[in-house]
């Protein structure tokens, strides 16, 4: 431990005024949207320009079917142990059926190999991350 008074952290008042100087510098001069302020023209015709605005919503991959999925290799990681495992959809549709969900398919892949051990059932098993 050291004799050093706490005031050796707090900057000078010289110190404190170029600070402040930097500050108002940087603050921008025209006002920004308030919270209840209408979006800006431009705004609403760039959104509704955009090609996929009239696209129906995607489902996401981990709540389709296997039978639905395009891609050839599947792929699951886990956000606990950052493992990452990969099965083909003609497997995972030969063992699991072409009408399981692929989220339910992915966490029995983490499940049976887990490594995240602990004993209480609230913290066992591998949180997935679908890709």
């Amino acid at each position: 431990m050291t004799n050093r008074p706490a005031s050796w952290r707090m900057p000078t008042p010289k110190q404190m005024e170029k600070m402040a100087a930097l500050v108002r510098k940087s603050v921008p001069r025209e006002r920004g949207l308030a919270p209840d302020d209408d979006l800006p023209r431009e705004y609403w015709e760039a959104l509704l320009a955009d090609p996929g605005a009239d696209a129906e919503p995607a489902i996401p991959s981990g709540g389709m079917r296997l039978s639905q999925i395009p891609q050839h290799v599947l792929r699951v990681g886990c956000h606990r142990c950052a493992r990452v495992v990969e099965i083909q959809r003609a497997d995972a549709a030969r063992l699991y059926g072409p009408d399981a969900l692929w989220k339910d398919v992915g966490q029995r892949l983490l499940d049976n190999t887990c490594t995240q051990r602990t004993g209480r059932h609230e913290e066992d098993g591998c949180w997935p991350a679908f890709e």
